[in-house]
């Protein structure tokens, strides 16, 4: 039986991790396991894991890594002693040759002995601090999936892995430009700083209400629209890579770690 998102909203991140794992919860996770570190994934093949990790280190503000499992294993012992990649993400999108070629909500049946799993930081994560902030975050108020957009910026590349940034979209009050800007500069993990705000066009975006992924958010009179770096970028490169196989999470279905969102180095603390 399905699982609404405003239930699990207020239920603990064991309550929100079995659901998902059970297939009854397969939407967004903005705003779900609150306190806790979201990442996004991105699973491929160990041949290409070295420059897939090289990519990630020259383009930390779109891919911050926070994790990476052994080759073969779908467990990444560092973020969660129970955290399995093959089902405790809503909806994962599965490329071959650089084509999306399907989605499910679980994976277990087409992983192989010789993949890597990358666990990569997320927006999500420093949204709950914007809302402890009092700035509203109009997609998790109204339950959609935030706005992501290629943008004209370019990343650097590493063996096959290249392409534009991918950049999500919050509208700011006005008067508040300065204290979001200074509070998501905390969380390095979760993309730092914005890289953009203001005019759209500035970085490529031709056209605000049709984002590439996720769902139009209103800008209204009084707010600014502001961009920061997404871990969706990865998906742009694997598709340019055309890896054989690559498996990712669904843009806006991340995975929720047991790692404290404010946690100085992303690593699960040991008891």
């Amino acid at each position: 039986m399905a699982v609404s998102y405003q239930n699990l909203k207020t239920q603990t991140l064991d309550d929100v991790r079995a659901a998902i794992r059970a297939g009854t919860y397969a939407s967004h996770t903005a705003g779900l396991g609150q306190g806790r570190l979201q990442a996004n994934l991105a699973i491929l093949p160990e041949a290409y894991a070295l420059d897939f990790m090289r990519y990630c280190q020259r383009n930390p503000k779109p891919c911050p890594l926070v994790g990476v499992s052994d080759t073969g294993s779908p467990f990444i012992s560092t973020l969660g002693k129970r955290l399995d990649v093959r089902a405790d993400v809503p909806a994962y999108n599965i490329y071959r040759d650089g084509k999306l070629a399907g989605s499910a909500t679980d994976i277990s049946e087409i992983w192989q002995d010789d993949l890597v799993a990358f666990a990569i930081g997320c927006s999500f994560t420093f949204e709950n601090a914007l809302q402890r902030a009092g700035i509203d975050v109009w997609h998790i108020t109204n339950n959609t999936t935030v706005p992501m957009y290629r943008s004209n910026l370019q990343t650097i590349p590493a063996g096959p892995f290249a392409g534009e940034m991918v950049v999500s979209m919050r509208a700011i009050p006005n008067d508040r430009l300065g204290e979001a800007n200074a509070i998501s500069d905390r969380f390095p993990y979760a993309h730092g700083a914005p890289v953009s705000w203001g005019d759209p066009s500035k970085i490529g975006i031709t056209d605000i209400e049709r984002p590439d992924w996720g769902d139009p958010a209103p800008v209204p009179e009084g707010f600014t629209p502001v961009f920061w770096a997404c871990g969706v970028t990865p998906q742009v490169a694997i598709e340019n890579a055309r890896l054989p196989i690559c498996i990712t999470h669904k843009p806006g279905h991340m995975l929720i770690t047991d790692v404290a969102e404010d946690a100085e180095v992303p690593v699960l603390k040991q008891d």
